[in-house]
């Protein structure tokens, strides 16, 4: 599903776990002229600055030997729920008509995360997938990057 063109009017949603950028080609596939819709931020600390206590220790077995629960990775979790705010968002925008086709760029744990969420309605109108994490990068780069793919 990564090959695809960038036609006149398809959307591009750009994301990973804090930053989503709802872009639109307003230009065609081989000039294309991405313009920002909308954005998302999600504030989204480190694990260490979010967990509040040592993980929590249990009995293994009838010996006296202790073992340790992993520890929570709250940073991964808002990573996940961030993404299903996303999904909802693309559900709205597709149910309202906003886009016919889109092209969906994240990192590769984002874009899995994303794949689970999405509605039918916005499933039916992915045109691509770019496993890449562009949400830093300036729209002439991912215009570049995403016409190159």
């Amino acid at each position: 599903m990564s090959d695809f063109r960038l036609k006149h009017d398809t959307w591009v949603l750009v994301a990973d776990g804090e930053k989503a950028l709802f872009l639109r080609n307003q230009g065609d596939a081989e000039y294309p002229n991405l313009e920002v819709v909308r954005e998302m931020h999600d504030d989204n600390p480190p694990t260490r600055e979010q967990g509040t206590d040592q993980p929590g220790r249990y009995y293994d077995g009838g010996n006296t030997h202790k073992s340790g629960f992993q520890e929570t990775d709250w940073h991964r979790i808002e990573k996940e729920r961030f993404a299903d705010e996303v999904a909802e968002r693309l559900y709205k925008m597709a149910h309202a008509g906003k886009f016919e086709q889109i092209v969906l760029v994240a990192p590769p744990m984002i874009l899995g995360e994303l794949r689970k969420e999405l509605h039918k309605e916005v499933e039916a109108k992915v045109a691509g997938e770019v496993a890449k994490t562009l949400t830093n990068h300036t729209l002439p780069d991912i215009e570049k990057l995403l016409t190159e793919h």
